[in-house]
């Protein structure tokens, strides 16, 4: 059933469809037939393509038509059974009908409504008098009741006035609390004159209580013999003490201490030598006197509640510490650190043993024992602390003391020169002959001093002073790191050493170590330190405390130490290379295995890192300095390879030969336990890229198609200047250089997959014979290391980091990451190597690798 019209294709208000679905009971969710859904969104198109899907439907279409003939034909039927309904119900006479009967019902209604009002009038006239009765019975039982309180408060009141004037005091309490109670119930009542004047006299009594208290406890404390007081009466008057108030309480022990401690006044008074600072024990003494007296003797009577021991060492406390404020501001500049240490420490203690001796903390003990109208009592050792700048000034003086001789040593180290050196035939001997130290002495003393100073300070104070003796910690990690540590780092650029030697200072590499595991120490001890500072130290302070400056300069120590062991592993290889520079490939007529300088370069890398090993505690710094002595030995070899050109194709054949037995002797180098994956794979890297190199050298010109074909396959690139170092390197005659070269350009045009540059690229064509200038000063040799970035950090090869112009041909040049590019963008400056900031980030990195 659609609710569009026909005619108008007019829709139905949403609401008319509902009301017609509650009418006809309609529910959409199960209605199957589409017809039967009352919908705007009914379409005739989807209804006959739902009865008719295809031609052969069609064939049902006078079926069709005859169900929906007979769907009308019911559908009518329902519209006139409803519409006959409808008739009967619209009836003009049944209307008439239930308008009546409606009428009737309200009038009904408003009848019994009258009827409601008349009985309730006359329930409440019924039991008028009975309400009048009810209330004069309230107010006869409450007239009863307080008439008889009353009689209660005054036979209470004339009892509690006879049992005080006979100082019976237990019985006061009892007959005090009554009178107490009693009268609270009486206080609305006070304008009447009757019981205004009870409530004044309760009062009074009260008031007289009170003041007959005093008498007793003033008379109990001075204990005249001629009156003696009973303990068991005052006990009692304690009791009466409690019902009167706290305030009562107060007062008495207030003058019971003031009492006790009038004596000390006079006799601790700061123009007098007893109450000098240096006589503060006998302040204490004294007190632990009167405190033992209080407890066998007066201060037995007071109930514990009462905690007068408490209120006595509050008292005491705020006059000490009074005193201690006024010696030690005119004491000023002339207070020693000697004197306020022992002043000090005495505090301490007799703090510490009162709060053991109640076992309370200290502040509650202050905090409950101070008058309520005003702030708590500090403690008496508070007062020394804006004068704790005198130890910390002691503190920094026993620093500079300890540390003087430390620096002095250091900075006038003798200088080493260039005939102080080791023979390595005496390696061995030297290093049985004595068992070098693990770390400097004077780190683990300056430590150890740190820990005492800082153990005593928090015990003085966890604030200002100790955030300031922190601050000195902190000053002298920086000096010890400055004035002690580096300076045994540097020593001056040595002569150049003959090219044969094959000679390392011994001295040099155990200083090395030594620093290296001196300032680890140093490092991870200052860490640990800031760590226990922060949880000593007040919430305050707690973000303001670090040492991670003074955990750097300790880094870079360890980093220049590491380039002074590669400075020394130079200097022991320097002759093997040299040997290797002047040889004369172009002689040799065939290969014979490896050359004799491989010998010399192994023995003297083994002989150097058989040292280094036991003195180096900490692995992770092993396998950084294998990291780059792997990268020192590869660009060593390297240059002296260039140096050396001619190479020829049996030179380099040979040169092949020879780099495979040191690839071979680099990768057991570090041994099972120090060597790493990123070290095996930045080895295998680079020198896969030197034998390719090696490889195109070995590599018979003839005929240059096979030649150029072979670079190309193995260099990948279309560098014409690349191209011409290989020449070079080969020695290839300058007049057959222009055909091969034409030759190159016309077989690289056509192919559009090489690049521009490769690892050749940054190849020095005139490298120097040693590598100090670039430790000495960084970015002064155009020589870098092929492995000195940390294994896996980036580098791409041994030449990824070899910068060199290019001889000819378009510029080239590398990425500073060490990764091939395709060529330096406009402006742009190849990058020296920095060997300082690389030891750094090398050092950085290998603290992530895992510690054995």
């Amino acid at each position: 059933m659609s609710t569009r019209s026909t005619y108008g294709h007019a829709e139905l208000p949403q609401e008319v469809v509902v009301a017609i679905q509650r009418i006809l009971k309609l529910n959409p969710e199960n209605q199957s037939d589409p017809l039967d859904v009352l919908s705007n969104e009914f379409n005739p198109l989807d209804m006959l393509n739902q009865l008719f899907p295809d031609e052969a439907s069609l064939s049902q279409l006078e079926t069709v038509q005859a169900r929906l003939s007979q769907n009308e034909r019911d559908l009518q039927g329902e519209i006139d059974t409803l519409k006959e309904e409808l008739r009967r119900d619209q009836d003009p006479n049944r209307m008439q009908m239930i308008q009546e009967m409606i009428s009737d019902l309200l009038g009904q209604m408003s009848r019994i409504r009258e009827k409601a009002t008349e009985s309730e009038a006359v329930v409440r006239d019924i039991t008028k008098d009975i309400q009048a009765l009810d209330l004069a019975k309230k107010n006869l039982i409450l007239s009863m009741t307080t008439l008889k309180r009353l009689q209660m408060l005054v036979n209470a009141l004339t009892q509690l006035e006879e049992q005080a004037k006979e100082k019976r005091y237990g019985e006061v309490s009892q007959t005090l609390a009554a009178v107490k109670q009693i009268s609270a119930f009486f206080k609305p009542y006070t304008s009447v004159h009757r019981i205004n004047q009870v409530w004044r006299r309760v009062q009074q009594i009260q008031g007289e209580i009170r003041t007959q208290l005093e008498a007793e406890f003033d008379a109990f404390y001075l204990q005249d013999p001629a009156k003696p007081s009973k303990p068991a009466q005052i006990v009692d008057a304690c009791v009466v003490a409690d019902v009167l108030g706290h305030d009562v309480r107060r007062h008495l022990i207030d003058r019971y201490v003031a009492l006790e401690l009038k004596e000390y006044r006079r006799i601790f008074r700061a123009t007098d030598e007893a109450g000098h600072l240096d006589n503060i024990s006998r302040r204490y003494a004294w007190f632990r006197r009167v405190l033992g007296t209080h407890e066998l003797e007066l201060g037995r009577v007071f109930p514990s509640e009462w905690k007068v021991g408490w209120a006595l060492f509050t008292k005491f406390a705020a006059i000490t510490r009074d005193d201690l404020v006024a010696l030690l501001s005119k004491a000023g500049s002339s207070l020693t650190i000697k004197a306020l240490l022992e002043a000090i420490q005495q505090t301490i203690e007799f703090e510490s043993s009162m709060a053991k001796k109640w076992l309370t903390p200290l502040n509650e003990i202050l905090e409950a024992s101070s008058p309520p109208s005003s702030a708590a009592v500090q403690s008496m050792s508070s007062a020394f602390e804006p004068h704790l700048g005198v130890f910390v000034d002691a503190q920094d003086k026993a620093l500079a003391d300890m540390l003087a001789t430390h620096r002095t040593s250091s900075s006038n180290a003798k200088p080493r020169t260039s005939l102080d050196t080791t023979p390595r035939d005496s390696v061995s001997i030297d290093a049985d002959a004595a068992t070098p130290q693990t770390v400097l002495s004077s780190s683990t003393e300056l430590f150890y001093f740190y820990g005492q100073s800082l153990e005593q300070c928090a015990k003085l104070s966890t604030g200002q002073t100790l955030f300031d003796l922190c601050m000195v910690h902190k000053k002298w990690l920086h000096r010890y790191a400055e004035d002690v540590l580096a300076p045994r780092s540097k020593r001056p650029t040595a002569q150049t050493r003959r090219s044969m030697d094959s000679r390392f200072d011994v001295a040099d590499l155990q200083q090395a170590a030594l620093l290296i595991n001196t300032a680890d120490y140093c490092q991870t001890t200052a860490l640990e330190l800031e760590e226990t500072i922060k949880e000593k130290i007040q919430d305050g302070f707690k973000e303001r405390v670090t040492l991670q400056a003074e955990r750097d300069l300790f880094m870079i120590a360890i980093s220049v130490s590491i380039t002074t062991l590669l400075r020394e592993l130079e200097a022991a290889c320097e002759g093997a290379f040299t040997t290797m520079s002047r040889m004369s490939w172009e002689k040799l007529n065939q290969v014979s295995g490896q050359s004799s300088y491989v010998d010399d370069l192994a023995r003297a890398i083994e002989s150097f890192c058989d040292i280094i090993k036991p003195l180096i505690e900490q692995k992770k710094y092993l396998r950084n300095f294998f990291d780059k002595a792997c990268s020192l030995v590869l660009t060593k070899f390297t240059n002296a390879a260039v140096k050396s050109r001619p190479l020829r194709e049996i030179g380099g054949e040979q040169l092949l030969i020879d780099l495979g037995v040191v690839k071979s002797y680099l990768m057991r180098l570090p041994g099972e336990v120090l060597i790493t994956q990123g070290y095996t794979r930045s080895l295998t890297k680079s020198t896969t890229r030197l034998e390719a190199l090696l490889k195109v050298i070995v590599t018979p010109v003839d005929p240059p198609e096979g030649f150029i074909l072979n670079y190309t396959l193995l260099i990948g690139d279309a560098s014409f200047s690349n191209f011409q170092k290989i020449l070079d390197l080969k020695g290839t005659p300058k007049t057959e250089q222009n055909s091969l070269l034409d030759s190159f350009l016309t077989i690289t045009s056509t192919k559009t997959n090489l690049d521009s540059t490769s690892f050749l690229s940054a190849l020095d064509m005139d490298p120097p014979l040693t590598l100090g200038a670039t430790f000495g000063s960084p970015g002064s040799s155009r020589v870098t290391l092929p492995l000195l970035t940390t294994p896996g950090a980036g580098s791409d090869s041994i030449f990824g980091s070899l910068g060199s112009p290019p001889l000819s041909g378009p510029p080239t040049g590398s990425s500073t990451d060490g990764s091939t590019s395709r060529g330096l963008e406009p402006g742009q400056k190849r990058e020296v190597f920095d060997i300082r900031r690389f030891v750094t980030f090398g050092l950085r990195r290998s603290e992530t690798l895992p510690t054995s």
